[in-house]
């Protein structure tokens, strides 16, 4: 396939960079600062572009006749707050322009139950357990709030898209532990008692989706 993959130097996108190479397909990453990405995969085209002062006619470029685009973007930092959903819709933008309809975003676990515009009272999830419920989930989105009123709103974006096959991934808590290609997946809801999963695992669960025609227009909940 022809990929692009956006914020390919963050820490889900080197994944994605890597296991797409790996994979065969042809790839087109686009990062902030081409440096970013030395030592990586040979053989990647490389498009410089800042999605918070984006050029449309750049990326427009960089998702011409592609098969597919994925993304890693989201905050590194409160400062970043806003960048999912800002980025992701000039990344819509230039795909209709070029008339790419395939997109596979990350976002987290816990926004299937944060509020946005379209969803000002959304149900519980049926995958969190009492413990997540009650303590656990209402603490991470106090202390990570904008971030995820952010990744709520991107989700919104790409649900109201009407002409998109999107999906949107959610992990937990990520680490940087190997790829396992052992990992269990929910459709709608969040992964039962499932706490963590590896940055690595979060970019193979993305890209297996491309396989999978279900999982279009779905929110897929990834973890170990």
């Amino acid at each position: 396939m022809k990929l692009t993959v956006f914020a390919a130097s963050g820490g889900i996108g080197r994944h994605l960079l890597r296991q797409a190479v790996a994979a065969g397909h042809d790839v087109t990453a686009v990062v902030r600062s081409p440096a970013s990405l030395a030592g990586e995969p040979e053989g990647v085209r490389v498009i410089p572009a800042d999605l918070t002062n984006p050029d449309p006619a750049v990326l427009a470029d960089a998702v011409d006749k592609a098969d597919a685009v994925l993304s890693g973007l989201g905050p590194r930092s409160m400062a970043d707050s806003g960048v999912a959903s800002r980025g992701t819709r000039e990344i819509v933008a230039a795909m209709r322009t070029r008339g790419v309809r395939r997109i596979v975003v990350v976002s987290a676990a816990p926004i299937s139950t944060v509020a946005a515009p379209g969803r000002p009272k959304p149900p519980p999830d049926p995958g969190e357990g009492p413990l997540m419920r009650y303590l656990l989930s209402p603490i991470t989105k106090t202390v990570l709030r904008k971030h995820y009123v952010d990744l709520a709103a991107m989700e919104e974006l790409l649900r109201d898209s009407g002409d998109l096959d999107w999906t949107v991934v959610r992990p937990p808590r990520l680490t940087d532990k190997p790829l396992t290609g052992v990992y269990r997946t929910a459709y709608g809801r969040s992964v039962r008692g499932g706490m963590i999963v590896p940055r690595a695992d979060v970019a193979h669960c993305m890209l297996r989706t491309l396989e999978q025609p279900e999982t279009i227009r779905q929110a897929v909940a990834v973890a170990t």
